[in-house]
C-alpha cells in the first residue's frame, strides 16, 4: 500500500472541503484553506519522494476561478515534474496541455459519462488522444438502494452531484481496465469528513482480481484507519488522506504517514 499526496484546489487555493457538498451555487463546506500556494506543496512532495498524487481542480470549467485552479497546478507541476496527475474538467481539448504543463496523468470522470451512461466513444477519442497509460479513470462513488431493496455503490460524476447507472463492480472494473493506466476511487459518503473509511467498499476493491492501481480515499482519520485500508484492501488499495492530515489541519503527522507507507 502507498501513500498518494495530494492537492485539491479551489479559487486558486489549496483547500479540503467536504466533496459531496460542492456545488456552483453555493459553493462548498471547507474543511481547511491553506496559507501556502500549491507550489509549496509540490516541493513539499518532491523533497519527501512521494510520487504519484492528485491534483483536482474543483471549481467548473471555463470560469474564472477554474483558469485560477489551473494556474496554481502549474506552479505544483513545475515543483514536481511528473509527480503529479491532474483531473476536475478534462477533456480530450485540454488533455495535452496537463500533459504538456508535467502531468504524468490526466484523471476523468464526468467527460466519460453522459446521460448517466458510459460514453465510449470519448473514452476512445481520449484514449487515441494521450494513450491509455496517461489516463486514471475515477470511479467514485455512493452508496443507493437497488428496485430489489439492495445496495450498491453507483459512480457518480459533475462534482459528485449526480448518479450514473452505472454500478461500481469487479466486472465494471474489468471492462474499464483497456482503457485506463489506474482508478482513483473516492468514497464520496465519507468523503473530508474524517468519521473512518468505507469498510465494505474496501472489501470489495481489495477482492478484485485486476492487476491495475486503485488509489481509495474517503474517510481517513487515523492509523488505524491506513491498517484497515491495508487489511481490507489485501495490500493493493493505496490511499490518499487529506483533511486528517496534519498539514491540511488534521491530527496525523504527515512525516509518519509518508514512513507507514514506506
Amino acid at each position: 500500500m502507498r501513500f498518494r499526496p495530494c492537492i485539491d484546489i479551489h479559487d486558486g487555493k489549496v483547500k479540503q472541503i467536504v466533496g459531496g457538498t460542492l456545488s456552483d451555487e453555493q459553493g462548498a463546506d471547507t474543511n481547511y484553506v491553506s496559507e501556502y500556494g500549491a507550489d509549496y506543496f509540490g516541493r513539499l512532495y518532491r523533497t519527501c519522494n512521494v510520487p504519484g498524487g492528485h491534483i483536482i481542480l474543483l471549481n467548473k470549467a471555463g470560469t474564472k476561478e477554474y483558469m485560477e485552479d489551473i494556474r496554481a497546478a502549474a506552479e505544483a507541476m513545475k515543483e514536481y515534474p511528473g509527480g503529479f496527475m491532474i483531473g476536475g474538467g478534462v477533456t480530450t481539448d485540454n488533455a495535452q496541455e496537463y500533459l504538456k504543463l508535467g502531468a504524468s496523468h490526466v484523471i476523468v470522470t464526468s467527460y466519460v459519462f453522459r446521460d448517466g451512461l458510459i460514453d465510449y466513444d470519448r473514452l476512445e477519442e481520449l484514449v487515441n488522444e494521450i494513450g491509455k497509460e496517461h489516463l486514471v479513470l475515477d470511479l467514485s462513488c455512493r452508496k443507493r438502494q437497488n428496485s430489489d431493496g439492495s445496495y450498491g455503490y453507483y459512480i457518480v460524476t459533475d462534482r459528485w452531484q449526480n448518479y450514473t447507472d452505472t454500478e461500481l463492480s469487479h466486472s465494471t472494473l474489468d471492462m474499464l481496465s483497456k482503457y485506463c493506466d489506474e482508478y482513483l476511487i473516492h468514497a464520496v459518503d465519507v468523503e473530508g469528513k474524517r468519521c473512518g473509511v468505507d469498510q465494505e467498499l474496501l472489501k470489495l476493491l481489495g477482492q478484485w482480481s485486476g492487476t491495475l492501481p486503485i488509489t481509495y480515499a474517503g474517510g481517513v482519520s487515523s492509523f488505524e484507519d491506513m491498517d484497515l485500508i491495508s487489511e481490507l484492501g489485501q495490500g493493493k488499495v493505496d490511499v490518499t488522506i487529506g483533511s486528517a492530515l496534519s498539514i491540511f489541519g488534521g491530527d496525523m503527522d504527515f512525516n509518519e504517514v509518508v514512513n507507514y507507507s514506506k
